[in-house]
């Protein structure tokens, strides 16, 4: 049976074409891995559509074999990625990394090296809008290192990403052979890295994992829904008094969570000061993103519970009536805040490992995430990521 002539044609000419074969690197192997994997699969029509159709593009993904070192900044990984580049027989190499890389506590959002074919892209540089805004750099970081290089390729529009990331405020040209950094104000682009490493640190995951926590709060909550002198005081304290409970109870949390598993990043050999302080940073406000939302979900159940437990008429026995919906929130106010100081004994019982996640600096064994060569297991699955 004769192919199709037009298909053969076609496939003929893809073969004809010069390869460039561009390769993606995720440091370290779990959240950047996944956006890593995504851009993977449209990379080569993003490459085609805004750089050049005329040859094939092929692309690559690996993690594992870089680590994502604290101790060397920015110029230690690019000379990793760099040695990875050069074994595989890349053209060019992008490394996705979730570290915060700051230069005068100014954050560094690309870093690219002409001389070396490699750039950086820092995850929670790019704020809450991560995916789109990868999506806009990596392109444009490929046709900037192929042109910087000599490889080929027309000039690189690398320097249009300041409209693209609005926290890109200047453009470091740190020598005159294609070294290139990009860089965020010190306050917005600050900020949009504090917000990033939450993204990156997927707070969801914390709260997910905190599901002890919740079933002691809850218990410790259906206790105090019995008791009428919790009732009273709920009703004798203000609003102030109230927020200052709420804020002690999830500030105590977060507290007993950091000091029971040890998740408080000490400067060291291996991490400079100023990046532990911002793994800290991003520990801490994952962590208080996580216990929050905890706080709001037994705040609704055990307003819940209070409305269909206690009917007003027993409730006005203790407190001044009439008996309103005001008074069950204020009831659960209370009691939700004092639960979440019993719940804090509950994450005694966590699994080590799932409160450790919530840790920025922490990376557990990346049990079955493989990059593609064959060397290490087997392909990294196709788990995406948010579309932000």
């Amino acid at each position: 049976m004769t192919g199709n002539p037009d298909v053969e044609t076609a496939d003929e000419r893809d073969d004809d074409r010069t390869a460039i074969v561009v390769g993606l690197i995720a440091t370290p192997p779990d959240y950047p891995a996944r956006v890593a994997q995504r851009l993977a699969d449209e990379l080569a029509d993003l490459l085609a559509r805004r750089v050049d159709d005329e040859v094939r593009w092929e692309v690559r993904t690996g993690w594992g074999s870089v680590a994502p070192r604290r101790d060397g900044g920015v110029e230690a990984l690019l000379d990793d990625v760099a040695r990875r580049r050069e074994q595989e027989g890349w053209e060019v190499a992008i490394c996705l990394t979730d570290l915060p890389f700051q230069t005068q506590r100014v954050p560094i959002v690309v870093r690219s090296s002409a001389a070396r074919r490699v750039a950086m892209v820092s995850l929670p540089a790019l704020g809450l809008g991560q995916w789109r805004a990868v999506r806009a750099v990596v392109p444009d970081l490929v046709q900037e290192l192929l042109h910087r290089s000599g490889t080929g390729g027309a000039p690189g529009p690398l320097r249009d990403l300041v409209g693209v990331v609005a926290a890109i405020h200047r453009i470091l040209d740190t020598s005159d052979d294609g070294e290139i950094g990009l860089v965020a104000s010190r306050f917005r682009g600050g900020l949009r890295l504090v917000v990033g490493m939450v993204r990156a640190n997927r707070p969801g995951r914390a709260l997910l994992g905190l599901s002890k926590l919740l079933v002691g709060a809850f218990g410790t909550a259906a206790f105090a829904l019995t008791t009428n002198t919790i009732w009273q005081m709920g009703e004798a304290l203000g609003a102030l008094r109230l927020t200052t409970i709420m804020v002690l109870g999830i500030g105590s949390l977060v507290a007993w969570l950091i000091v029971a598993h040890d998740l408080w990043e000490k400067p060291g050999r291996d991490t400079p000061p100023e990046l532990a302080r911002l793994f800290n940073i991003g520990t801490v406000l994952t962590l208080c993103l996580a216990t929050t939302v905890s706080y709001l979900v037994l705040f609704a159940g055990t307003a819940a519970a209070a409305w269909l437990l206690i009917p007003p008429l027993v409730l006005q026995q203790s407190l001044h009536p009439p008996i309103g919906i005001a008074d069950y929130l204020t009831l659960a106010w209370i009691v939700s805040s004092l639960a979440t100081i019993g719940g804090a004994i509950g994450s005694g019982l966590e699994h080590e490992e799932t409160v450790r996640a919530a840790a920025y600096g922490y990376h557990p064994d990346p049990e079955g995430w493989f990059d593609e060569t064959g060397r290490t297991g087997q392909p990294l699955g196709r788990e995406r990521p948010d579309d932000r």
